[in-house]
């Protein structure tokens, strides 16, 4: 079992002790181990943190000092603690929504589990993001707010500063990739924040961002490693275990490791039971290299819809604290994604985007057969999907869920040869979305065409059946590659 060495410094007069490891992707076995004895619960001492004379009391009674925002150092990791994420809630009460989190009976019917959604794209800027952000912002001191902050960030990070910092009065920059989803660029302009799209990727918009806060004399706030930023993130941790009292699982999508690393401080303190999987896309999953060098590692994100997710490393405070803490890592493809994505329209009627839909599209999957039957908490972190490409999007779910399909078929160029393909489609209880003819490739047979045909049918079974069909007339055609065989 590894073992996180305390800096007693750094870890606001607190030794850490050691907690559950990442039994399945390191092998190692062990025990519960020790834990950090759960603090007072001090949201039952004040209801509305205004005054800074209550932030003052409040960081007494924890035993704390404030954690300005600092940047990632893994050499020194900073840690968070049960006291600083329940002080962090105290900070953020009145400003942050407690999101709704509600059984799913349709989820629970298709993922064999009873789903509890922590709907977190309920937030007034659309996701989780907003309460680290708050937690942050509020703690500065006097020069630091009449500065202003710089962030870098994908999107959503940038709007919770954005909001946030207009409320407090902050002035706040942000550097977004070039690439960064059109309405998250545009609500942030709404929001009052400055924003500058520098770079192809989130590094070369983080770069960028450093820049301007040595040049500036801004305060950089790390959108997922900040300590303030991943004690705020696990306020949401602290929200589940009054919402679903018996709650046997959470599983969390991972981008730099704030959010999955602040739940983590939160439900392995106070119900170490909780079985805690944290989910990353396929195209960016880095968190299992990470673990295993015991160091963050940087990789380059391929593109992915779960775009905020898709960041070059897991922060090197957030690692530690989440290391020994969850049990089990996963990854999804950009097709489980999608149709995650589906799912939740269809049967939720709610938009949540790629990074929200990580870790049902896990259970969707198959992945978790060991939690069927149990308590799942998914959350849902953000809804801010641009609306360009949500056609594409579920149209791609359609293609992963064998609803939409695309295949070439040779029929005679001759009066009635394509009357019948589709006359066997019909047949066969399927829908024509689109034909296109290609008489020039469709072989020596100067009689024949090649037809490109647009289906949709009603499953992957209804899929197969067509092909059944065709086949036993005798028609030649090619299968997709994502059809059945």
């Amino acid at each position: 079992m590894l073992v996180l060495r305390a800096n007693q410094q750094e870890s606001h007069g607190r030794l850490s002790e050691p907690s559950l490891p990442l039994r399945e992707l390191a092998g190692r076995g062990g025990g519960k181990g020790g834990r950090e004895a759960p603090a007072l619960h001090l949201a039952h001492w004040l209801a509305t943190p205004d005054s800074s004379v209550h932030r003052s009391a409040v960081d007494a009674m924890a035993g704390l000092r404030l954690i300005p925002p600092k940047p990632s150092n893994f050499s020194s990791p900073v840690q968070v603690s049960i006291a600083d994420v329940q002080a962090a809630r105290l900070r953020i009460a009145g400003a942050v929504l407690v999101s709704p989190c509600p059984e799913s009976i349709p989820l629970g019917e298709v993922t064999g589990c009873r789903v509890f959604c922590k709907l977190e794209n309920l937030q007034r800027t659309g996701s989780f993001k907003e309460r680290g952000a708050r937690n942050a912002l509020a703690q500065l001191h006097a020069d630091q707010r009449q500065r202003g902050v710089v962030a870098a960030s994908a999107g959503n990070h940038a709007l919770g500063l954005a909001y946030h910092g207009k409320l407090l009065g902050i002035p706040v920059k942000v550097v977004m990739p070039k690439s960064a989803p059109l309405v998250k660029v545009s609500t942030c302009r709404r929001l009052g924040a400055q924003v500058e799209l520098a770079g192809n990727s989130f590094a070369e918009a983080q770069a960028r961002a450093h820049e301007l806060a040595a040049r500036d004399g801004l305060t950089y706030i790390h959108g997922y490693d900040d300590p303030a930023i991943i004690a705020g993130q696990g306020t949401l941790g602290l929200e589940v275990l009054e919402q679903v009292p018996k709650v046997d699982a959470l599983v969390v999508p991972v981008g730099g490791g704030g959010l999955l690393a602040g739940i983590a401080v939160a439900v392995k303190t106070l119900r170490p039971d909780v079985v805690l999987v944290g989910v990353e896309p396929a195209g960016a999953a880095k968190l299992p290299a990470a673990c295993e060098r015991n160091a963050p590692v940087q990789i380059r994100c391929q593109p992915t819809l779960a775009d905020g997710l898709a960041v070059p490393d897991i922060g090197g405070n957030a690692l530690p604290l989440l290391r020994e803490r969850v049990d089990k890592l996963l990854t999804v493809s950009e097709d489980e994604i999608a149709l995650a994505i589906l799912r939740i329209v269809e049967l939720e009627k709610m938009i949540v985007e790629g990074a929200g839909a990580t870790g049902l599209a896990a259970l969707l999957a198959g992945k978790l057969p060991e939690l069927a039957g149990k308590r799942v908490v998914l959350p849902f972190c953000g809804g801010n999907i641009d609306p360009a490409i949500l056609s594409r999007v579920i149209e791609k779910g359609l293609v992963a869920d064998g609803r939409l399909c695309r295949f070439t078929a040779v029929i005679s160029d001759r009066p009635g040869g394509l009357a019948g393909l589709t006359r066997l489609i019909a047949e066969a209880g399927a829908s024509v979305r689109e034909i296109e003819h290609e008489r020039a490739f469709a072989g020596p047979d100067v009689f024949a065409v090649s037809v490109l045909v647009t289906i949709e049918t009603r499953d992957r079974e209804h899929l197969e059946e067509l092909f059944a069909l065709l086949e036993r007339e005798h028609v030649r055609f090619s299968r997709p590659a994502n059809g059945p065989r």
